[in-house]
């Protein structure tokens, strides 16, 4: 069994530069040393390794979903973060009028859920781009290094992320719009 776990520790050796790089292009830079690591302590909890026929690729799709799940918990924690801000602006602007409150959070939920769907609409390195810049605060150098791409690419991903974001949120309000004025046009025939 030592030797097993020997080699494992061998073949996690031979490609960790590998594991980063896989890593590097899902979470920030600051994580991915975190997650290479998390990716040997899983490997070596597995009870029975003999069984891993190919521990490269099985290396590889673990530190892939470690950090799939880590930019999953991150999301989590941005919404989270952002509902409660709101929750806290949203309170402090309607102290006088307490009866519109609950039509107020509802709404700016709504709203943050929309922007959500926006920015999930975004091709994968624009979102990438675009997350890491509005979320986590990277430069656009450390963007580009993290994303293996030029900082004028970045750029355009940033620009391109906010464009469309904004186009998706405009067409939203305008159903929202469209729907409530059929709804007055309803009132008004009754």
């Amino acid at each position: 069994m030592s030797d097993k776990k020997e080699s494992v520790g061998a073949v996690f050796l031979a490609i960790r530069g590998k594991l980063a790089r896989v890593v590097s292009h899902i979470v920030p830079p600051k994580e991915v040393e975190d997650i290479v690591q998390e990716t040997y302590v899983r490997v070596c909890q597995v009870e029975k390794q003999d069984k891993i026929q190919h521990p490269r690729s099985f290396m590889l799709k673990i530190a892939k979903n470690l950090a799939l799940d880590h930019l999953k918990r991150a999301e989590t924690r941005l919404v989270s973060s952002i509902e409660d801000e709101n929750e806290d602006d949203v309170s402090w602007l309607l102290r006088d009028d307490c009866a519109d409150e609950t039509y107020d959070k509802v709404a700016a939920n709504q709203e943050f859920g929309h922007f959500c769907e926006a920015v999930r609409q975004l091709p994968v390195q624009c979102r990438k781009a675009f997350v890491l810049k509005k979320v986590y605060g990277f430069s656009q150098k450390e963007i580009a290094m993290s994303l293996q791409i030029s900082e004028s690419t970045v750029e355009k991903h940033i620009a391109n992320g906010i464009k469309r974001c904004t186009q998706f949120m405009s067409a939203n309000d305008a159903l929202k719009q469209q729907s409530a004025q059929r709804g007055l046009n309803r009132e008004v025939v009754r």
